[in-house]
C-alpha cells in the first residue's frame, strides 16, 4: 500500500506534468490579462462570433430547386426499371418503358462513383450515361477538383451526332459563389451560349446575386444578345422564399415545411413579352410507417399531377402511380412503374 502512495506521487509531481500545468495557467493568466475577461468568456464570444459567420449560399441554380423537389414528375404508360449494384463503385441499371405519346423501348444506364472524398455523403468523380438501342446517349461527368471547384460537363448524342454539350464549373468561396457555363460552343459555326452567375451571402438569412446570359451566332437577331437578371433568396427556419428578376420576366418560389410529414410549394413564372404568367401549388406528403411517398401540384392552366411511391417492404421494390389531367384540354395520361432494387 504504501508502494502504491508512493508511486502515485511521484508521477503527479512529475517534471513533465509540473511543466505543462503552469503553462496551460500561464496561458490562461496571459488570456485574461490582454482580453481584460475570464477565459470561459472567451471561449463563450468565440462560439457566439462562429454562428454569425456567413456560410456558402449554393449556386444561383439551386434557389428554385426547393419547389421543383417537390412537385410531381409525372410519366405515362408502363415503366419497369432494375437496378444493380455490381459493387460499391459502379451500377446498372435497365429502364423498359412502354407509351403512345414518347418513344417507347429499352435503355440501358450505368453509373460510376469514385473514391475522392470532400464530404460524408459525397464522392467523386460521378460518371452517369444512358443509351438505348439506337445509339442515342446521354452522359453526364461531375468531379471535384478542390475543396472549392466543381466542374460538370454533360453531352447528348442522337442519330451518332453530337447534338448538344455543356460544360459547368462551380467555384464556392466562404460566402459567395461564382459558376460559369458554357453550352454547345461552335467553333465552326460561331455560335453559344455563356452563362456567368454570381451569388453572395449578405446576411445569414439573405442571399443576393445576378446572372447574366449571353447568347450569339448566326441565327441569334444581331448576331449576339445579352441578358441581365437579378437573383435573390430569404431563407427562415423551414421557409425559403426566392426571386429571379429579368427584362424578360420573373420568377417567383415560395417553400415551407410545414411537419416532418409535409412540404408546401407555391411557384409563378411570367413572361413578359409573352404576356404569359403560370402559377403552380405543390406539395410532398410523407408516411415513414408505411413506406410511402405522395407528391402533387396543380397549376393556373388547370393541369392536376400526382405521383404515389409504395416501397413494398421487406422485398427491395417500390411501386409507383402516375396521373396527370387537364380540365381545359379534356385529357388523362396515367402510368404506373416498378422499381427493382
Amino acid at each position: 500500500m504504501g508502494n502504491v502512495m508512493a508511486s502515485t506521487e511521484s508521477v503527479g509531481s512529475s517534471p513533465g506534468r509540473g511543466n505543462v500545468s503552469s503553462g496551460s495557467r500561464l496561458q490562461e493568466a496571459s488570456t485574461t490579462a490582454v482580453t481584460g475577461m475570464p477565459p470561459q468568456m472567451v471561449k463563450e464570444l468565440e462560439v457566439e462570433a462562429r454562428k454569425t459567420e456567413l456560410s456558402n449560399p449554393g449556386t444561383v441554380e439551386e434557389l428554385h430547386s426547393r419547389c421543383h423537389d417537390i412537385q410531381a414528375n409525372t410519366f405515362e404508360g408502363a415503366k419497369i426499371m432494375l437496378n444493380k449494384g455490381l459493387s460499391n463503385h459502379f451500377q446498372v441499371t435497365h429502364t423498359i418503358n412502354m407509351n403512345s405519346s414518347a418513344p417507347s423501348g429499352y435503355r440501358f444506364g450505368a453509373t460510376y462513383v469514385g473514391t475522392k472524398q470532400y464530404g460524408p455523403n459525397e464522392a467523386f468523380p460521378v460518371l452517369v450515361g444512358e443509351i438505348d438501342p439506337l445509339g442515342n446517349l446521354n452522359a453526364n461527368v461531375i468531379h471535384q477538383l478542390t475543396s472549392r471547384l466543381r466542374c460538370k460537363f454533360a453531352s447528348q448524342f442522337q442519330d451518332s451526332k453530337l447534338v448538344a454539350t455543356q460544360f459547368t464549373g462551380d467555384y464556392r468561396g466562404r460566402d459567395y459563389t461564382i459558376s460559369l457555363t458554357v453550352g454547345n460552343p461552335g467553333i465552326l459555326t460561331g455560335s453559344g451560349v455563356v452563362v456567368c452567375q454570381y451569388l453572395q451571402a449578405v446576411t445569414q438569412r439573405l442571399a443576393l446575386g445576378s446572372e447574366l446570359a449571353y447568347q450569339y451566332g448566326p441565327n441569334v437577331p444581331g448576331r449576339q444578345v445579352a441578358v441581365l437578371s437579378a437573383v435573390g433568396r430569404y431563407a427562415v427556419d423551414d421557409s425559403v422564399w426566392s426571386c429571379t428578376l429579368g427584362p424578360g420576366g420573373f420568377h417567383l418560389s415560395y417553400y415551407q415545411k410545414a411537419s416532418d410529414q409535409l412540404q408546401i410549394g407555391v411557384e409563378v413564372e411570367t413572361n413578359l413579352r409573352l404576356q404569359e404568367s403560370t402559377a403552380t401549388v405543390a406539395y410532398q406528403v410523407d408516411i415513414p410507417k408505411a413506406d410511402l411517398v405522395f407528391r402533387g401540384s396543380l397549376d393556373s392552366n388547370w393541369q392536376i399531377a400526382g405521383v404515389l411511391e409504395k416501397r413494398l417492404q421487406p422485398l427491395p421494390l417500390s411501386f409507383a402511380i402516375s396521373g396527370r389531367m387537364n380540365h381545359l384540354k379534356n385529357s388523362f395520361r396515367l402510368g404506373c412503374g416498378l422499381m427493382i432494387g
